[in-house]
């Protein structure tokens, strides 16, 4: 059996809508499951630092119980490849930066967030310029990897 990362970052674009959806998807689940388990969320880009996730993922989120108000959008750092054993992102284009961004000798494992997932298409898509039904869309695919990365590590 994998040994389980103790600590995970799910990683998008602006830190807003994909990465806090499964930052809340993923902590309660493993909560659900009584495993203990660091989660955060970070983004690439600088763009909405400090802000709360869009009000479409929000209430998308809420509509199927997982609470996204406390969570506040960051960018990814240098530390965060030390502190965190697995960085999963959720698209290659963000996964390509993460690869630039870490430190040579960096410790955390960093690849796709997707493949933990039964989903045939491999990227989180991003919902922020689309309409309502991109964050449902969105959930499923989160709340399926989400399954199967605490599913894997149980045996």
């Amino acid at each position: 059996m994998p040994t389980f990362p103790t600590s995970i970052l799910l990683v998008c674009l602006g830190n807003i809508c994909r990465s806090p959806t499964a930052h809340a998807v993923l902590q309660q689940m493993a909560q659900q499951q009584g495993i203990n388990l660091t989660i955060d969320s970070a983004g690439t880009g600088d763009w909405h630092i400090g802000h709360t996730p869009d009000e479409r993922a929000m209430n998308a989120a809420k509509s199927r119980g997982y609470d996204l108000s406390q969570l506040r959008a960051r960018q990814v750092e240098p530390d965060d490849f030390y502190r965190y054993d697995l960085i999963l992102a959720m698209d290659r284009s963000n996964l390509k930066n993460l690869k630039k961004l870490a430190p040579k000798d960096s410790t955390a494992q960093v690849e796709l967030f997707l493949p933990y997932g039964d989903s045939a298409t491999e990227e989180v898509p991003d919902p922020y310029f689309g309409g309502e039904g991109g964050f449902d869309h969105v959930l499923d695919l989160i709340e399926d990897a989400s399954r199967k990365i605490l599913a894997r590590y149980q045996g």
